[in-house]
């Protein structure tokens, strides 16, 4: 048994900060405005449970982004969000219609399902984006008893396979929705990046076109933790509040979520990046596309790049950078950029492409 005097108590680094890897955006840190930011909202008292200072500047912020009318209601983490919000926006017999690739379907581990008790009716697609035509492969059937009742469309943007949705394409979502009866929720885990792609403020693809209800991502874009969901349509979602304290989302002392929320919206760090990440993905399809043997398999919108090479060549890459198989099967990859990759990142990656390839 170890002498407990010999044990270590104090606080020191465990990892090499200069290594980074093109696994997950969640693999970086937190921004140093971010750390700042937290450092500030500290010390002394305030009145917790989102009844603080921060908090409610907070929401004069996201009116700047979203209108007047947008309520933000603070979270833990993006599944938390994204369960949450579909809570407040379905009956207990609701269903959600989604792309098969969704988050809410492939990676918050049956969370809407288990613990909204809510009905995920996913749709094939072939880039990751609905479309009216494929909202109505599921989007029937309202008075029989024995399906789940479609109420909400959700979709991603970007999506999971890095494409981005154009305002239009939103707009004739929540159109074809609403006049069926639906509510459109918008899971913004990577919304920056998206805004930063078309170069249109946040607002031009969300409330300006119909969404009723967003979930914003901030982990991704440089926060240490915390995310939020942006109501944009009070008659859409009921008891938010009360949802939230149910589905173990309320932070007792949230202003540290509230004040990282304010340092990434208040200026714009929270485009700057995103535009950074986003550029670094562009560096980096460009260099894949002269590596023979390497397909690239969605169009390089966002922060991620979708490739298919050999798989032998992939295990071998990956003792040297971290990133993940997308279908392992099919020797399909995602790598992702994030707001600290840096252009010595992306060339030394390229190059130990290259040499893996050469092997």
């Amino acid at each position: 048994m170890a002498d407990p005097q010999a044990v270590r108590t104090d606080a020191r680094q465990h990892h090499d900060p200069a290594v980074r890897g093109f696994a997950s955006d969640n693999y970086a840190g937190a921004h140093p405005e971010v750390l700042a930011a937290l450092a500030l909202a500290n010390g002394g008292h305030q009145i917790a449970y989102g009844e603080d200072d921060y908090t409610d500047h907070l929401q004069r912020v996201m009116h700047s982004h979203f209108g007047a009318g947008a309520e933000a209601f603070p979270v833990f983490n993006g599944t938390g969000a994204n369960v949450t919000a579909l809570q407040a926006l379905t009956d207990r017999w609701g269903a959600v219609v989604c792309a098969e690739t969704a988050h809410i379907n492939v990676d918050e581990g049956g969370a809407p399902e288990r613990m909204a008790g809510l009905k995920l009716l996913t749709v094939a697609t072939p880039d990751g984006k609905l479309t009216p035509e494929l909202i109505d492969r599921q989007a029937w059937g309202w008075e029989d008893e024995h399906r789940a009742m479609p109420q909400v469309v959700s979709i991603t943007q970007n999506t999971e396979l890095g494409t981005v949705y154009t305002p239009d394409e939103i707009r004739a979502i929540c159109e074809h929705a609403h006049e069926r009866g639906m509510k459109v929720h918008l899971d913004g885990a990577r919304i920056s990046n998206a805004a930063a792609s078309l170069n249109v403020p946040m607002r031009t693809f969300t409330n300006a076109v119909g969404v009723d209800v967003l979930s914003f991502g901030g982990t991704k874009n440089g926060m240490l933790f915390g995310e939020a969901i942006v109501v944009l349509n009070p008659d859409a979602a009921r008891q938010m509040k009360h949802i939230r304290k149910m589905s173990m989302q309320l932070a007792s002392k949230m202003r540290f979520v509230s004040v990282q929320l304010e340092a990434l919206l208040a200026k714009d760090l929270w485009l700057r990046n995103a535009r950074h990440a986003n550029a670094m993905a562009r560096r980096l399809a460009e260099g894949v596309r002269q590596v023979h043997g390497v397909e690239i398999l969605h169009e390089v919108q966002a922060n991620a790049v979708f490739a298919r090479l050999p798989h032998d060549v992939s295990e071998r890459l990956q003792k040297r950078y971290r990133f993940y198989f997308w279908d392992e099967k099919a020797g399909d990859v995602r790598w992702m950029c994030s707001f600290d990759t840096t252009e010595d990142d992306v060339d030394g990656f390229l190059a130990a492409l290259k040499e893996e390839m050469a092997r």
